[in-house]
């Protein structure tokens, strides 16, 4: 059939009928297996929370003596976790200040940069000096690799974990959305392991002057290698072509609040349960048996190695439960169940060590059970468009709402009116979850 050369809209009908047909045949050559994707996330998440939990370890064991000497044990240790506190506040504006950067150089320059200034920040505080040498000034560049790191951690955002819920079959997708939840008990794992053979093989003196150090040094190790394991998968064209189709592209953070806002306050407060109780099993009851028990630490260390092996084995198992019987309802049911676990928190951190230990293992199996649905728990409520930006700022926010001063209040609380203040701090977050699902309640949580 021959046109005209005024028959412009059948011509323009049949090009964007070619270029629709060319997309799809792209799709299908680019197609690729959720499990690769699945890989590309546990490497990220995994030495990202290596280099979590090496901080806030530290924080306890290290960070008091080394760097605020002029205080008593519980007021440098409160100090030290207002710094811990320092990246989760810089890591909503690492998000929105990297989405600018990949918007305009690309996301491997993004993420490059971001791990590069997550290993200068790393290696920063394995090579400083403490306050001895330097005085206030070692608190202020501490502070600064403190922030450093948190704005590294908002800019290291890459994607992967909701092109993974996309890509998971529709009966799947809890036990998809769990793997990447995996990376927080192998990192914590091999934090602790690493402090408890040192804080057991050395002498204080050479713990605090400079066996503290190397898990620090591991850390910068480890995130050179996830950087290049992360590239080969996010610099493909396969994988760009994904990210494309399915719109994981980073959108003006104004705009997206402004039609999004709603659904970024409830996907935050969604998961505010699992993220209250993810430093009261970690970070703060460290603190407390270094400071009023007379629990090795080494051994409770291990405690807490077993702890997070048991949160492993219940993250997987979060997957196949939520795909039975969905993610709001396990969500909700584990929530409950914190809240519950909330009222004997106080009898056990404060029932020896056998309390204690108890204490950590239960814990450890609750916040497994719900932290691995806890990721994105409402990402499916954002249009299409704003879900890259939106996912990256709803679990920046979880963060900061739930997690950051966790330590710091709990320990606070704790040692001036009694440990009945975990309880409240436990149930504030799961009240928050249980009212943050009902509001969502009209849509099925699905990624």
């Amino acid at each position: 059939m021959v046109m005209s050369s005024t028959d412009h809209e059948p011509m323009e009908s049949a090009r964007h009928a070619f270029e629709s047909d060319t997309r799809r045949v792209s799709a299908h050559h680019s197609k690729i297996a959720p499990g690769e994707i699945a890989i590309g996330v546990i490497i990220g998440r995994a030495s990202e929370y290596f280099d979590f939990f090496v901080y806030g370890i530290a924080s306890v064991l290290v960070f008091p003596a080394v760097f605020f000497p002029f205080e008593k044990g519980l007021e440098g240790t409160l100090y030290a976790f207002v710094v811990f506190s320092f990246a989760f506040i810089a890591r909503p504006v690492g998000s929105i200040a990297f989405m600018g950067i990949q918007r305009r150089f690309g996301r491997e320059a993004k993420l490059t940069t971001a791990l590069f200034l997550l290993g200068i920040s790393t290696a920063g505080i394995a090579f400083l000096p403490g306050y001895a040498s330097l005085g206030m000034t070692s608190i202020v560049l501490l502070s600064i690799f403190r922030v450093g790191q948190g704005v590294a951690l908002g800019g290291s955002w890459d994607g992967l974990p909701s092109l993974l819920a996309l890509n998971a079959p529709p009966n799947r997708r809890g036990w998809y959305a769990m793997l990447g939840q995996l990376g927080a008990p192998v990192g914590f794992i091999v934090a602790s392991g690493l402090f408890a053979f040192l804080w057991s093989s050395l002498s204080a003196e050479d713990f605090l002057d400079w066996g503290w150090r190397y898990p620090f040094y591991v850390a910068f190790a480890i995130n050179v290698v996830a950087l290049f394991a992360r590239l080969r998968l996010v610099a493909t064209n396969e994988y760009a072509l994904l990210l494309d189709e399915r719109e994981l592209e980073p959108t003006d953070v104004v705009e997206m609040v402004r039609s999004q806002g709603r659904n970024l306050v409830v996907g935050a407060f969604a998961a505010l349960a699992s993220y209250a109780l993810f430093h009261l099993v970690t970070v703060f009851p460290l603190s407390w048996i270094r400071l009023y028990s007379t629990q090795s630490i080494s051994e409770f260390l291990v405690v807490q190695m077993i702890g997070a092996g048991i949160a492993a084995v219940g993250i997987v198992a979060s997957g196949r439960i939520a795909d039975r019987i969905g993610r709001r309802r396990t969500l909700g049911t584990l929530a409950v169940l914190i809240a519950v676990f909330s009222g004997f928190a106080p009898t056990l951190l404060g029932g020896g060590r056998l309390g204690q230990d108890v204490f950590i293992l239960l814990g450890f199996t609750l916040l497994g059970l719900s932290y691995g649905q806890a990721a994105g728990a409402v990402n499916s409520n954002f249009e299409a468009k704003y879900r890259y930006t939106a996912a990256a700022l709803t679990s920046d926010l979880a963060w900061l709402i739930g997690a950051a001063f966790a330590p710091l209040v709990a320990l606070g609380l704790s040692a001036h009116f009694g440990l009945a203040y975990v309880s409240v701090y436990l149930l504030s977050g799961a009240a928050c979850t249980l009212a943050a699902l009902r509001l969502n309640r009209p849509m099925e949580i699905r990624n």
